[in-house]
């Protein structure tokens, strides 16, 4: 394979509805889209969402760094091509993770396309198969807008819901207490906090005056706070899920001692692609440490159908998915038609 050009461009798309958490709200679409060709005229599509709160990135940023590979990048021919420059510029890629997603998808995706295979049998994994289980996400201060979209879920027969958490008891509350009054057997949720705390001692006070029955708790202190995160842990006796406190391999030296304290969420995006995520997925497995595939807001069906390539072959060790809203949440999506979970959040292999 031969690229010939690849074109950056950025990504507005409006959402339908706004999306909040505690570091950010988001009502469009933060995304950058790469599109390579080939000599032959083959192309393919890449996706990455640069979230400053997350990896240090935004869109400009991700822009130049690509721009400052070009060259680079368009002598790749292959997957042992794209392999090696991975492994040999580990820290860009760890400076530029979102950026680089974007990039190593639309090769991945020419590359298959050049081979008239799927990704997954380009990077030697199983076919994508079975079904796909996705969790409801409730994630804003509005409590018609909560009530509205659980009702929603409830109505398709989601079971599995992650819940923002704003650090107003009072919101906080109303919204918990919603969950509990819908009474449905089976009905599973993590909170999700969005380094809220600063102090392991404040959250447990807020956590424990909750009093909510959850089975995970997402980064509830300062991204990074390992030993924080450990005592709150322990205290609760629930895992704690790294998604901004854990973006590149090298950290399961600060995780790895302790493996049933930790749920890892793995974002394709946050990650630096496929391949870099596959490696944190495979070590995940050895350790114990089990995994949430996750989305960032707004993504395409594209990051949606490069995430299924992970999750599939991972399914062992996989507690939840996120992602795959397409147009329940995009005005539009740039994939025809959309990947999108339906009913109970099922997303079944054999309808892509």
């Amino acid at each position: 394979m031969q690229l010939s050009e690849f074109d950056i461009q950025p990504l507005h798309i409006p959402f339908k509805f706004s999306f909040q958490h505690s570091e950010a709200s988001r009502s469009v679409t933060e995304t950058l889209i790469v599109k390579t060709k080939t000599r032959k005229g083959i192309q393919g599509i890449g996706e990455g969402c640069p979230r400053h709160y997350v990896t240090g990135e935004n869109i400009e940023s991700a822009m130049t760094f690509l721009g400052e590979n070009r060259n680079n990048f368009l002598k790749i021919g292959s997957l042992t091509d794209l392999e090696c420059w991975i492994s040999e510029n580990t820290r860009a890629i760890d400076q530029n993770p979102a950026a680089f997603c974007a990039m190593e998808l639309a090769l991945l995706d020419t590359l298959a396309k050049t081979q008239n295979v799927s990704v997954e049998r380009l990077v030697s994994l199983p076919d994508l198969t079975g079904q796909f289980h996705y969790s409801a996400v409730l994630g804003t201060e509005n409590s018609k807008y909560f009530h509205a979209f659980l009702n929603r879920y409830l109505q398709m027969q989601m079971k599995d819901f992650k819940v923002k958490l704003f650090g107003d008891s009072g919101i906080d509350s109303q919204n918990l207490s919603a969950i509990k009054a819908c009474n449905r057997t089976g009905v599973r949720v993590r909170l999700d906090a969005n380094n809220l705390w600063g102090d392991s001692t404040i959250a447990l006070d807020y956590l424990n005056e909750l009093n909510f029955p959850c089975f995970a708790l997402e980064e509830p202190l300062t991204k990074n706070d390992y030993l924080g995160m450990r005592q709150i842990s322990r205290e609760l006796d629930i895992p704690v899920i790294l998604d901004e406190s854990f973006t590149r391999l090298q950290q399961f030296d600060l995780v790895g001692a302790d493996p049933k304290t930790w749920i890892l969420n793995i974002r394709i995006s946050k990650m630096g692609g496929i391949l870099r995520a596959i490696k944190v997925a495979d070590k995940a497995r050895n350790l114990g440490i089990p995994l949430i595939i996750g989305a960032q807001v707004g993504e395409t069906s594209v990051l949606t159908r490069a995430a299924l390539t992970v999750a599939n072959s991972f399914r062992d060790i996989l507690i939840a998915q996120e992602g795959a809203f397409g147009t329940f949440l995009l005005e539009r999506d740039i994939v025809n038609p959309p990947i999108m979970f339906g009913n109970a959040g099922v997303l079944d292999a054999a309808c892509l």
